[in-house]
């Protein structure tokens, strides 16, 4: 990722990271906030065995362990120079940032969802925060190949104290970053954020 796409993916979640997330649904409660943990500065056995893959947009995301199986649309920038999110709609989605790496290629590849829609109810990665280390997530390419993660890690983290290095800083391997909302609600929203750091394990056919 350049430093430019850096600077402004890292602007949107510090100052207004999925506004969308707070919704108008007062009955729901916030995302769980597991234990914050860092990434691992070691490829398990499994995730060294995968070679990285050629550049390939997401179509599809699948998480078995929660339940998500849904498209993936592309995130550019909004007018302001922050990162656009996935509309708040009945039919929620993920959205991958365009301006980082695909799922594969070598470096960290962000998509992003709401943990809340507002009157709709549950977002896509309401239920991110309940990821653990060793849970697939299956990425879907147009290209007909499948990229697959294994979770290395899942930390829930105060928006104003978002880890922008580890996020999006360059990495020598294919990462991914699956982020949304989570731990306290407020009439403005969440206060965090919810992270999973994942590594390529596998790809398909």
């Amino acid at each position: 990722m350049t430093p430019l796409s850096r600077r402004a993916f890292a602007t949107v979640v510090l100052a207004a990271s999925l506004a969308g997330c707070a919704g108008h649904d007062t009955d729901r409660g916030a995302a769980a906030h597991p234990t914050a943990t860092p990434p691992p500065s070691r490829l398990s056995a499994r995730a060294a065995t995968a070679a990285p893959l050629g550049r390939s947009v997401p179509v599809g995301l699948r998480i078995p362990a929660i339940g998500v199986d849904t498209p993936v649309m592309q995130l550019g920038l909004a007018a302001d120079g922050t990162v656009q999110v996935p509309p708040i709609t009945a039919h929620d989605r993920a959205g991958w940032y365009r301006y980082s790496p695909t799922p594969g290629q070598v470096g960290p590849s962000v998509i992003l969802a709401h943990v809340t829609v507002g009157a709709y109810g549950d977002g896509v990665f309401r239920h991110l925060a309940d990821l653990r280390r060793g849970d697939r997530i299956e990425t879907r390419l147009e290209n007909g190949r499948t990229a697959e993660f294994t979770v290395e890690s899942v930390r829930t983290v105060a928006k104003a104290h978002f880890p922008a290095d580890q996020v999006y800083g360059d990495v020598d391997r294919s990462e991914l970053r699956l982020i949304t909302c989570g731990g306290a609600r407020t009439g403005d929203g969440y206060l965090d954020n919810v992270i999973v750091f994942a590594a390529l394990s596998a790809t398909s056919p």
